[in-house]
Parts: C-alpha cells; sequence; structure tokens
C-alpha cells in the first residue's frame, strides 16, 4: 500500500468513527479563535474554553481587548500558562487588527504569520476553519498519528510534517482530517499510555501497531 493509498483509506475511516469532528476550542467569532489557540500553547483546549469566558465577558470584541491593560489580560489567562507572553502576543495582536485590517482577521497565510504569537499551526487552524481553505494543522496529536500509521517516515518537526502530508492528503481533506485525528489521538492512539490498537479502526493499515 503507497502512503497516498494508505493516507486515502485513513481518511476514508475517520470519517465514519468521528463524523461530526471539529475544532475543540469555542469561539463564534474569527478574532476569538486567533486569542484561543495562542492560549492553547501547552495548554488543554478544554481549559482555554473556561478561561476565554472571563476574557471575552471583560473584552467583548476586538477594540475593547486592543486596549485592555496588559497586566490584566496576564491575570486572566494566566491558568493558562505562560501568562505574560501570552498576554503581550494577545495584546499586540489586538492592536494590528484594530489598526490595519478594520478589526477583522486577515483571510491570507502570510499575513496571519506576521501577526504576534502566530506560527504555521495556528496559521493553518485559521485558514482551515474560519475561511474554509485547504489546511494541514501539524498540532501533538497529528505528529505522533502519523508517524504511527506510517504516513510520514519518523519526522518530528511540524513544517516538515505539514509538507510531507500536503503531498499524499487531498487539499479539501486535510482540515477536518487534523481534527479526527486530534479525536483519535486523545480517545484511542493516545500519548501516555499504549495506544489502544484492540478497538482502533486503523489497527489493520496502521504502519506501526502497537508502537
Amino acid at each position: 500500500m503507497t502512503k497516498e493509498e494508505r493516507a486515502l483509506e485513513v481518511i476514508r475511516r475517520l470519517k465514519e468513527e468521528y463524523p461530526d469532528a471539529g475544532c475543540t476550542l469555542d469561539y463564534n467569532e474569527a478574532w476569538k479563535l486567533l486569542v484561543s489557540v495562542r492560549l492553547a500553547a501547552q495548554c488543554t483546549d478544554a481549559r482555554v474554553n473556561v478561561v476565554v469566558e472571563e476574557l471575552y465577558k471583560k473584552y467583548p470584541d476586538v477594540d475593547a481587548l486592543a486596549a485592555a491593560d496588559m497586566e490584566d489580560i496576564e491575570r486572566i489567562v494566566r491558568p493558562c500558562g505562560l501568562g505574560k507572553s501570552k498576554a503581550r502576543d494577545i495584546s499586540a495582536c489586538m492592536k494590528i487588527l484594530k489598526e490595519e485590517y478594520n478589526g477583522q482577521v486577515p483571510g491570507d497565510f502570510q499575513a496571519l504569520l506576521k501577526l504576534p504569537g502566530v506560527g504555521r499551526k495556528s496559521a493553518n487552524l485559521i485558514m482551515g476553519d474560519v475561511f474554509g481553505k485547504p489546511a494541514i494543522v501539524t498540532d501533538t496529536h497529528c505528529i505522533r498519528l502519523v508517524n504511527r500509521i506510517g504516513l510520514v517516515d519518523q519526522i518530528k518537526e511540524p513544517k516538515k510534517v505539514e509538507m510531507a502530508l500536503w503531498k499524499i492528503i487531498p487539499p479539501e481533506e486535510g482540515s477536518d482530517f487534523c481534527h479526527r485525528l486530534v479525536y483519535h489521538g486523545r480517545d484511542v492512539c493516545t500519548a501516555r499510555t499504549q495506544p489502544h490498537c484492540d478497538r482502533c479502526c486503523l489497527a489493520d493499515v496502521c504502519d506501526r501497531v502497537g508502537v
């Protein structure tokens, strides 16, 4: 089975297993996803979803958050870890959105990468979820699973994994595929325990069963 064939079969099976999988960060506006994805670095999405409730209640739009005292942002987001750097990036990012983009999140990948605290993973997530564009989100679940399954060959650097997956994942499938990997990585192909290969829908097409 070629990598391309395996990729298509993995996509098909994950669709059946997780038909409604989507982003696990709660948001109803693009700028909120931008904030949440920055807070999610080295923090669980579940905790981020709780923390941002207070943040958005106090600062309900881009203008309000751009004008907020950075120390107050840090106080609110501290439970997510790295409070000072995350607060700094969020504050700077909202100021740029207000001053350069009329309060809107840009729909251009390179423009997103220029925003404070936004890397390729975050930019891809926003391009896929907000703008419906092709995206490959190489988070820790994605990197772990595609290596185990055999879609990439022991590549751990996020950008290199992304580039390898672009070659075998149909562009229109990339965003949802990565969301489904998150669900599968949390429930079955876990990181901190042995993967549960006995109940994995991919067991017979996985290149590294039990690893």
